[in-house]
Order: structure tokens, then C-alpha cells, then sequence
């Protein structure tokens, strides 16, 4: 199947999948009224086989360190799927299942699967990495920019944290954990119960982003949008907290948004 857009409906909903341009969700419709920021490299690109930022695009493979290209110079940021064309397996109304080879520069074979699935009020994004052949670390994440304005007062974000991580001068966790400081963020959250945060434009709608990965990044410092980031890991995480592919065991992580009118 061709590597078109993508128009999935239920309801008032609308999603936009651009399979051409990193797999992505390219827009979130309630009612007509678009969530998420418009533009090539915006809506909600998935991240594999990383998340957010990879120290001097260096990672521990076994006993091999490997180097990948500085995307984000000093580092590696945000995988290398979204840079790919992807594959569309299967559309119905109301999913599509697109698939995406793990290719150079990214040194395994792997396959990642994502399934995109529209209800009246919730949209749920599915992802996983398999390979059949060596084992590798990996990472799986999504990054939505939910517009910050949709016509009345910004946007205001709710979430309960356990921790911050302490973030570096180069933008990277520290490792020591600290009690949750106010934004504007840049920053990794733990959330060991999932995450679930809430997003309200008020008088106008409510959306929560769940998932039972216990990881989110959060970043607000640009006027536009506000990212709410569900992942496997924390940034620089192929490093400090790896989750191996097996050609018995994949990697497997969920999200839902889900909404209200107000």
C-alpha cells in the first residue's frame, strides 16, 4: 500500500496518519477544531528505537559502544523512524497499522509496528520493536504537540509526579532525582503508577494522556505548543536504563488521549 495520508474518523473525531512523513499523526480533529500544532515536523512523531536524547550519540551494545549521527549536536535525539517513510499494512475506517524496518544508521534489524485506533473520544497509539535477529537496547516513545491556544484562554497542564529528574547542562539526566519544580520544562518526570496527565482549554475541552509506562518528558518552552511525551525510559535511557529486543520478547508500549467537551 502507498505511503499516503491517511483520514481516520469516529464520531467528530478526525485523524490525520502520515505514514509518508515518519509515521506520524499529522493532525487531531474534535469537532473540527485542531489539537495539535500543524506543520512537517509537528502533530505526533513516534520515537524508536529512542527517546529524546542519547549522550554524544553514544550507547552501550553489549559490550560495543556504537555512535550515531549528532541529529542534535552535542547528541542523538528522537530515534531515527521519523526520518522514514513507513509502510501501511492494513486502514479501516477508524485504524491504520503502519510498519517501519529499523535501518542504517541504526546498526540492528528490527521491525516497528505502530496501530493507530480512533473512538468517539479516544485515540490509542500502540507500538512495538521485534527483531528475529540479535538482541538490541531499545526505547519507545511518542511526542504530540497539543496546540497551546485553540481559540480562547491557553492551555492548562495537570499531572502528579513522584519525582523530576535533574537535569543537566546539557540537557540530559543527571541521575539524582528531585521533588517536582514548577515550568517552564524541558524535563523527564517518574510517574511508577503510569502516566496520566491532563491537559484543559478551558470552557472548551479536556484531554487526559494515560499509559502504563512509568516515564513522561515534558516540554512547554516554545509559545506554540505544549509536548506531553509517554516513554520507556528515561532520555539518555539506552545507557542508563536499557530494555533489551529479543527475537523471543519484544518491546511493546500503549497511550491513550482521551477527551471531553466542556
Amino acid at each position: 500500500m502507498s505511503d499516503r495520508d491517511i483520514t481516520l474518523t469516529a464520531g467528530d473525531a478526525e485523524v490525520t496518519v502520515q505514514p509518508g512523513n515518519g509515521g506520524r499523526v499529522g493532525g487531531l480533529r474534535i469537532g473540527g477544531v485542531e489539537l495539535l500544532r500543524q506543520g512537517e515536523r509537528f502533530g505526533c512523531f513516534p520515537m524508536v528505537p529512542w527517546c529524546g536524547r542519547i549522550r554524544d550519540g553514544r550507547f552501550l551494545d553489549g559490550a560495543e559502544v556504537r555512535q550515531l549521527p549528532l541529529n542534535a549536536p552535542p547528541h542523538a535525539i528522537h530515534g531515527t523512524v521519523r526520518d522514514h517513510a513507513w509502510r501501511t499494512a492494513r486502514t479501516r475506517t477508524d485504524e491504520a497499522v503502519l510498519t517501519c524496518e529499523l535501518v542504517d544508521p541504526w546498526p540492528h534489524p528490527g521491525l516497528v509496528t505502530q496501530i493507530i485506533a480512533l473512538t468517539e473520544d479516544a485515540l490509542t497509539l500502540t507500538m512495538s520493536v521485534e527483531t528475529y535477529e540479535s538482541s538490541f537496547p531499545a526505547q519507545i516513545g511518542w511526542h504530540p504537540w497539543f496546540n497551546r491556544n485553540l481559540g480562547g484562554e491557553d492551555v492548562t497542564l495537570d499531572f502528579d509526579p513522584a519525582w523530576q529528574e535533574e537535569r543537566g547542562a546539557d540537557h540530559l539526566p543527571t541521575g539524582n532525582r528531585l521533588d517536582p519544580k514548577p515550568g517552564p520544562w524541558d524535563d523527564c518526570f517518574g510517574m511508577p503508577g503510569g502516566v496520566e496527565a491532563t491537559l484543559t482549554w478551558p470552557g472548551q475541552l479536556e484531554l487526559k494522556v494515560t499509559s502504563r509506562e512509568e516515564w513522561v518528558v515534558v516540554y512547554d518552552e516554545q509559545r506554540e505548543a505544549v509536548c506531553v511525551e509517554p516513554q520507556t525510559g528515561p532520555p539518555n535511557g539506552l545507557n542508563t536504563l536499557p530494555r533489551l529486543v529479543t527475537p523471543l520478547e519484544p518491546l511493546e508500549a500503549t497511550t491513550t488521549w482521551s477527551w471531553r467537551r466542556l
